[in-house]
């Protein structure tokens, strides 16, 4: 690999005991910028590693696109030896993060309460379930898609007539991994001053309805439920996405002048002044008489062209582009918002530090392909190491029988 700087979570070792997607996610974050992250799978792998095709080296794609700048340990936790290997790799981490079902890590004699937190008091330990610990739907499993529909995210997609749809996009799963790692981060932020670690408890339940904005702030309010109106915003107009000529267009026109600019580049100046468009409240009010008078200026206009006009003379607009023309747009490039590395092709890093900016440093890790370079640093000789290997408490290869449930 290509040397980098070594990122600002240099020197935080993270064991990752994480699978799927919310945890995996927020790990690669911590990765990307510096953190020594161990991921641990057990011996079947992690179940994401056949969600393909499209398949490289036997891993899936959907696999290599959250693991990289991680390091790979095959270990079986169902088996007092393994959890051993595991209290041993904790002496020396900062964090540790699982998303096995609540009261796991209790069975097996190691839960933070009772055991962690009083062998390791600086540990971070962070648990993403999906609704939490407690509670009437405490310790049941949470899958992105079921709970999108459970939390309501699925009833403000879509259109009346296609009724609620799941947004196409885990975008649940992702946002729990991004509140994981910022949870992470504060509690690290904390440990520097109090010399204490914590727990983060963190939801996928929880996660959904904190991004139900604004239509739960709508409903808190006026008590009056969220409609689907598709592409559309509840709150703003004109906020949609429009046909043209060409490409779509959506217009995101966010205040009066924008408006005003808009009308002005449509050829409708005197638009801006209609008594029904005056206002935003105006135009939320009359949107779908809007939506047909924008309609009527925008059929014969090219979408891509218009959209790059609208920007440039401060009006919010996009062509509603494809994932190929994204990936190779010049701006998509500038920001460095796709990297490869030999066969490797990924997603860049969002987060852009000035002085210790993050990288990609390991490429997603073969099944257990660092198991005994990890033990040999806890300080594990060449003889146990075979040893743990010939007794499956250390998987050289993948089992069969896919992940747990």
């Amino acid at each position: 690999m290509t040397e980098h700087q070594p990122g600002a979570l240099a020197g935080i070792r993270v064991i990752d005991l994480t699978r799927v997607l919310g945890g995996p996610y927020c790990t690669q974050i911590l990765g990307d910028h510096g953190a020594d992250v161990i991921k641990i799978e057990p011996p079947q792998g992690d179940e994401v590693r056949d969600w393909g095709p499209p398949f490289r080296d036997d891993a899936a794609s959907y696999f290599v696109g959250i693991n990289r700048n991680k390091r790979g340990l095959a270990l079986d936790l169902a088996k007092p030896e393994g959890r051993e290997v595991l209290m041993r790799l904790l002496e020396g981490a900062d964090v540790l993060i699982h998303n096995f079902k609540s009261g796991t890590l209790e069975k097996w004699g190691i839960g933070y309460a009772d055991t962690l937190a009083k062998k390791f008091p600086r540990l971070i330990y962070c648990h993403i379930t999906g609704f939490g610990p407690d509670g009437p739907m405490g310790g049941l499993p949470g899958y992105d898609a079921a709970v999108q529909a459970v939390s309501g995210l699925m009833s403000i997609n879509g259109t009346k007539e296609s009724g609620p749809v799941r947004m196409g996009s885990p975008i649940v799963d992702l946002g729990t991994g991004l509140n994981a790692a910022i949870g992470i981060l504060m509690a690290l932020y904390d440990r520097a001053k109090t010399g204490k670690g914590q727990a983060v408890d963190c939801s996928l339940y929880d996660c959904a309805i904190s991004l139900l904005h604004p239509q739960a702030a709508n409903y808190l309010m006026s008590g009056k439920p969220p409609q689907l109106i598709g592409n559309a915003h509840p709150n703003i107009s004109p906020y949609d996405s429009y046909k043209t000529k060409g490409d779509a267009v959506f217009l995101a026109v966010g205040n009066d002048r924008q408006f005003e600019r808009l009308c002005a580049e449509l050829g409708r100046p005197a638009l801006a002044q209609d008594a029904r468009f005056r206002t935003n409240a105006d135009r939320v009010a009359h949107r779908e008489v809007l939506r047909g008078e924008l309609e009527k200026l925008l059929a014969e206009r090219d979408g891509a062209a218009l959209a790059e006009k609208l920007i440039r003379i401060g009006v919010p607009a996009g062509a509603v582009m494809q994932i190929p023309e994204v990936f190779e747009h010049p701006h998509t490039k500038h920001r460095r918002m796709v990297v490869r590395q030999g066969d490797y092709s990924g997603t860049g890093i969002p987060i852009k530090l000035s002085r210790t900016p993050g990288s990609v440093r390991r490429l997603p890790p073969r099944f257990n392909r660092d198991g005994a370079a990890v033990l040999e640093e806890a300080g594990y000789a060449a003889g146990e190491i075979a040893a743990l290997e010939a007794s499956g408490v250390v998987a050289a290869k993948r089992r069969k029988g896919g992940g747990e449930g």
